[in-house]
């Protein structure tokens, strides 16, 4: 019993989402949210922060934040779905999803620096 502890972390908390009765993975914690409500919050952070950035005004201090912000939640959600939960297909599916919205995102992000370094002329400013 200890073994499998030690091994899987501890599903200790429910989710924080009112309503929700699910357990937080340990993975989880900090967030005190279900694998479910974290992809959701998750694609709803991405979803702004395209927005935000799709014109190309995002100051360089805000697209290294962006970036920070995709590599965390990216490794977390990495964590979630290897971690040995035992996961839905419906959930397996969501967490694919999501990493496909990380990666959109830094795509968007990648697009909007190149069209700022280069202005609407095609030269470099």
């Amino acid at each position: 019993m200890l073994l499998i502890f030690l091994r899987h972390g501890l599903m200790g908390t429910t989710c924080q989402i009112a309503g929700c009765k699910n357990d937080s993975p340990s993975a989880l914690a900090e967030q005190k949210l279900c694998v479910l409500h974290f992809t959701l919050s998750l694609e709803t952070s991405c979803g702004e922060m395209r927005r935000e950035t799709a014109l190309g005004n995002a100051p360089p201090e805000r697209q290294r934040e962006i970036m920070r912000f995709i590599t965390e939640h990216g490794e977390r959600l990495a964590r979630v779905a290897t971690s040995g939960l035992h996961l839905t297909d419906d959930l397996k599916a969501r967490i694919l999803s999501t990493f496909l919205t990380l990666m959109n995102l830094r795509e968007n992000l990648d697009r909007a620096s190149m069209r700022s370094s280069f202005g609407r002329s095609g030269h470099p400013r």
